[in-house]
């Protein structure tokens, strides 16, 4: 997990808004925060929390050392008093949101932090960076696996992007039904199965293809998957089948017309005995692709750049607004935002996704104040995720995305069916507010 101080993952303005409500007096009132997407990427049917566990291992980390709090004071960002807040700062309050791996519509309090003001608008924009790179890739992800309709996906994307990122977008596809990942760093941190065996560049080091080849079996065994397309793909396919024999695991293509490329890569294999050689297909695919070679004889799927861009949606776009506050006369007021296409809607929320008899989402319910009652079933949304400062530990780790791959699966088996499938639309279930 997280090691390293997470408290500077912010921006500058969160610590001038604390220098100035400690100023007024007004930082150590008690506050509901939430975070939210005003709208799904366009063309999207559903979203996919994630991000969640490594917001609680970063929580854990969230101090201000005494280096950062050095540099904070050398380029005067803030002033002596607000610095000695944050030397001794800890969360303290309650976190409450969608448990990872469940999915959210326009306005689902996918977040909610109960704490002093202080304590919450610090931690604004660490919330916001997991929650919106983390949820745009799992909801990607998860399109994608809809795609393959059980064929497994291969998360392969790290050199496409940052190296704290590809970690993250690993952790996220796993959770969205990939199946593993090339990514070491994210399997060791978070458990995660790892695959992995040659690029082209192996090849080309070797004198010939079959001299790559019988090296990648010597050291990794039959079973390997072997690159068939570095030079002439029929030839590639029939030196592997020489080396290997039947007993060879999956051949991979990388390159060409991939629908018609597997068609006659999987008859020349038939032929040649190797009935039991997989056919593994790589090249930017994106849910699309994965989509159109469903009437190939295709068997895995590796997805790199489209994956950990969010597909054309690289940022879930979710929000962290004040829903509510104490004020001058002790008591709880909702606050809301109201500019512009940007309003938002104050109160403490509660969530409920109602079901129909046959167990299908109907309707996202979001109650103000009270948990709100569907009219034939319905399932409470919201789990307790910190208590008085200190996260659930179930939520982070190899047990956290374990959990968060099983509510995922659960969450998925209860929409129609048309939230499957590839073509622009609504939103799959509406959004009421229930006051």
């Amino acid at each position: 997990m997280w090691q390293r101080p997470t408290a500077l993952f912010t921006d500058q303005y969160e610590l001038t808004m604390l220098q100035a409500s400690l100023k007024s007096g007004a930082a150590h009132r008690p506050a509901v925060f939430e975070a939210f997407a005003r709208r799904l990427p366009e063309g999207r049917r559903y979203g996919v929390v994630a991000g969640t566990g490594r917001i609680l291992e970063g929580l854990e980390h969230f101090r201000f050392t005494t280096e950062q709090l050095d540099y904070l004071a050398a380029e005067r960002i803030v002033d002596d008093i607000t610095l000695d807040y944050l030397r001794d700062f800890r969360f303290s309050g309650d976190i409450y949101g969608y448990a990872e791996g469940e999915l959210y519509f326009p306005h689902s309090p996918v977040l909610i932090v109960e704490s002093t003001f202080a304590e919450a608008c610090v931690l604004e924009t660490f919330i916001l960076s997991a929650l919106n790179h983390d949820s745009a890739i799992a909801s990607a992800a998860s399109r994608m696996v809809a795609a393959a309709h059980g064929r497994p996906c291969v998360e392969m994307g790290s050199r496409r992007t940052h190296e704290e990122s590809a970690v993250a977008a690993a952790r996220a596809a796993m959770i969205a039904g990939f199946a593993s990942t090339s990514n070491l760093e994210a399997g060791h941190r978070y458990g995660l199965t790892t695959v992995g065996t040659a690029a082209h560049s192996f090849t080309l080091l070797h004198d010939s293809e079959r001299e790559a080849f019988e090296a990648q079996v010597a050291s990794l065994g039959r079973g390997t998957t072997l690159l068939v397309d570095t030079y002439d793909v029929e030839q590639g396919v029939r030196t592997a089948v020489d080396v290997a024999g039947p007993e060879l695991g999956a051949v991979r293509l990388d390159s060409g017309d991939l629908v018609d490329q597997a068609r006659w890569v999987r008859r020349l294999l038939d032929d040649l005995g190797n009935h039991s050689t997989r056919i593994m297909v790589t090249s930017d695919l994106d849910e699309h692709a994965i989509g159109s070679l469903q009437s190939a004889p295709v068997d895995a799927y590796g997805v790199g750049t489209s994956l950990v861009t969010g597909s054309g949606a690289p940022t879930a776009s979710m929000v962290y607004k004040l829903v509510s506050r104490v004020g001058a006369n002790g008591e709880y007021e909702d606050v809301a935002k109201a500019a512009t296409n940007k309003a938002s809607v104050g109160g403490r929320k509660q969530a409920v996704r109602a079901l129909n008899e046959r167990g299908r989402a109907t309707t996202e319910l979001i109650g103000i104040g009270e948990r709100p009652t569907p009219a034939i079933a319905g399932r409470d949304l919201m789990v307790p995720l910190v208590e008085q400062g200190t996260p659930g530990a179930e939520y982070m780790g190899a047990e956290g995305v374990r959990r968060a791959a099983a509510r995922h699966r659960e969450s998925i088996s209860e929409l129609p069916g048309i939230a499957r499938k590839m073509q622009k639309g609504e939103a799959v279930i509406e959004t009421e507010f229930v006051t």
